[in-house]
């Protein structure tokens, strides 16, 4: 079993309408499953095929499903179309969303250069570089605009999420610049540990940290 999957085993929503963190994740991982399942021209797909790509228990699978809707028929599976458009809807991810990348460097190349996040209705709208030489350059038809914008542009663009593709040592200080300019989801690609209000969230990726805990279990 994932460690998504691991974070809850129930449907329950945690008071009102709001989903548990166990769902919520797991939920996406099916998202991430049938919109790659779109791209390569795929119109239906099993509990099974989504079980393989994501490893999370078919069965598990069925049972968050079932706990918002018909989605499925037995022998038949989902219709990779209508079923993504249930989980955003579940997800509350319809439309389109705004948000600012800080560092244009590799990193930050890659994430302007990638799709994942159009796939998914975000927008990169906005790139900020405290470099001199690479401030005016375009990314992938972006501009790459002066830092010292950033409370403007944010507030202009209607930014709701900061992908941080900064130095370490730079984060902390990009964090509470955006924070500051109302920005309270933080995408963070560094290893820093940010201190950040309680009413904003920070979600750090971090591929050392997912391969150790793959080798964890690969060993034991």
């Amino acid at each position: 079993m994932s460690r998504l999957a691991e974070l809850s085993t129930d449907t329950e929503r945690a008071g009102g309408d709001r989903l548990t963190v166990g769902v919520a994740a797991r939920l996406s991982q099916y998202l991430r499953v049938l919109t790659q399942a779109r791209k390569v021209g795929k119109d239906r797909i099993s509990s099974q095929e989504i079980s393989e790509y994501t490893n999370i228990n078919a069965t598990q699978i069925r049972r968050d499903l079932s706990g918002f809707g018909k989605f499925g028929k037995r022998g038949v599976g989902y219709n990779v179309d209508a079923l993504s458009g249930e989980i955003r809807k579940i997800l509350r991810t319809q439309g389109q969303h705004n948000i600012a990348l800080f560092g244009v460097g590799r990193l930050g190349q890659a994430v302007a250069n990638s799709s994942v996040f159009a796939d998914h209705g975000f927008n990169i709208a906005a790139a900020f570089d405290t470099d001199p030489a690479k401030v005016g350059r375009t990314e992938d038809g972006l501009e790459v605009l002066d830092y010292g914008r950033l409370k403007s542009v944010i507030r202009e663009k209607n930014i709701i999420v900061a992908v941080l593709a900064v130095p370490a040592e730079a984060a902390q200080s990009v964090a509470d610049d955006v924070v500051a300019a109302g920005v309270k989801i933080i995408f963070n690609y560094t290893d820093a540990l940010l201190d950040v209000p309680s009413d904003v969230t920070v979600h750090t990726t971090s591929p050392a940290v997912e391969l150790l805990y793959a080798l964890y279990f690969y060993l034991t």
